[in-house]
């Protein structure tokens, strides 16, 4: 499968294929007529990737994963912490954005008590 129907046949868009051509992932994706050609494997990793991307990873974060998983052994305590680090991250954003709910429920509160 070319690159053009990868990204059309699994909506991936194409920053997200060149980006994985060019982190040298695609150790099983060959070159046939001057254009990609993807693999099974292939559409394996790039659905991670856009999971990766889909929960908030950057470029370079979901670099770094996939090459630790093509590392395989020994890194999954690596791999572990990523996620872990980015769901410790948004628990933080979650925290924040209560707090600032926060503030307004008693903005709103004190508003209202002077009206009424």
């Amino acid at each position: 499968m070319t690159i053009h129907e990868a990204s059309e046949r699994y909506t991936i868009p194409m920053e997200v294929l060149r980006a994985y051509e060019s982190w040298g992932l695609c150790g099983t994706v060959k070159s046939a007529m001057g254009a990609w050609q993807y693999d099974g494997t292939d559409l394996e990793r790039l659905s991670l990737i856009m999971t990766l991307h889909a929960v908030g990873f950057e470029n370079p974060e979901i670099e770094a994963y996939m090459k630790l998983l093509l590392e395989q052994e020994g890194t999954e305590a690596q791999r572990l912490r990523m996620p872990d680090r980015k769901r410790g991250r948004t628990r933080d954003e979650i925290h924040f954005r209560e707090r600032l709910d926060y503030l307004r429920y008693h903005i709103r509160k004190q508003q209202e008590a002077k009206r009424g």
